[in-house]
């Protein structure tokens, strides 16, 4: 009988393969990311086991005859798929982390979201909302990331600190927004799967009451995630060599991707 001790194994087995052994389809190499991991326990994995178990059960569902073999069959498909979408968020998180090294932006990952945080004094300059020019570099690398990396929702959210209305700030922040998402499509990046959108004074992650605190909730968030129904499981398509930046901007800051 295919029990489900031994139904447990297989598909933990099948999550490993999936997330140790499979070629990076997006620089070429081996192995898995050393970022991106959860408890020591790689998002891959992670991922990979769930799809691993989940498709290993409907397997053995649908193959009533036989179930061992349905649920290993089962296993192998919705292991490899699922580990898709964690390797894919790996192999974008390591980049990421190395070309906004010493940027100012950081970068969080939770589970299978990417975020990017951009400090507003560093991006643009007091009460505007053009974007400084020492942040183009910042910005540059950010666009290649996203143009080789296409199969994210991008999610563009302008803060800021709760200092005067909430109309100034829920207009400021949303022009903010819009002027990072301008800019990121004037240098290529698809505006399919991206939206901007102020958000002023709300979800502060520093105390409003002393200067630092303020400092800490001017920012432009940049939200990446999956995209719903997307399958990941198959390597990304050889991407052309990206054009030379321009950074003579002159974008519509007013203009909406919705």
């Amino acid at each position: 009988m295919f029990t489900s001790r031994r139904l447990l194994v297989v598909a933990t087995a099948v999550a490993l393969l999936s997330g140790c052994a499979s070629p990076n389809p997006y620089d070429g190499s081996q192995g898995q990311a050393n970022n991106g991991s959860e408890g020591g326990i790689s998002k891959t994995a992670k991922y990979g086991g769930l799809g691993a178990l989940a498709g290993a059960l409907a397997g053995a569902a649908i193959d009533h005859n036989n179930r061992g073999k349905g649920a290993l069959i089962g296993a192998a498909v919705a292991g490899i798929g699922g580990a898709g979408y964690g390797y894919y968020a790996d192999q974008q998180e390591k980049k990421l982390r190395a070309s906004m090294a010493n940027t100012g932006v950081e970068v969080q990952r939770q589970g299978d979201q990417i975020k990017l945080i951009m400090p507003g004094n560093i991006t643009f300059a007091t009460n505007s909302d053009a974007i400084s020019s020492s942040f183009y570099t910042p910005l540059n690398n950010l666009a290649n990331s996203l143009k080789q990396f296409n199969q994210n929702t991008i999610q563009i959210v302008g803060y800021t600190d709760s200092t005067g209305t909430r109309q100034l700030n829920m207009d400021l922040s949303q022009r903010r927004a819009q002027s990072v998402a301008n800019y990121l499509t004037s240098q290529g990046v698809s505006p399919t799967n991206l939206t901007a959108r102020g958000a002023g004074p709300d979800n502060p992650i520093a105390s409003n009451a002393d200067v630092n605190g303020r400092a800490q909730n001017r920012r432009v968030e940049v939200n990446l995630g999956p995209i719903p129904g997307q399958q990941y499981g198959q390597p990304a398509a050889q991407q052309q060599q990206a054009p030379q930046q321009n950074n003579q901007f002159q974008g519509n800051p007013y203009q909406q991707y919705q």
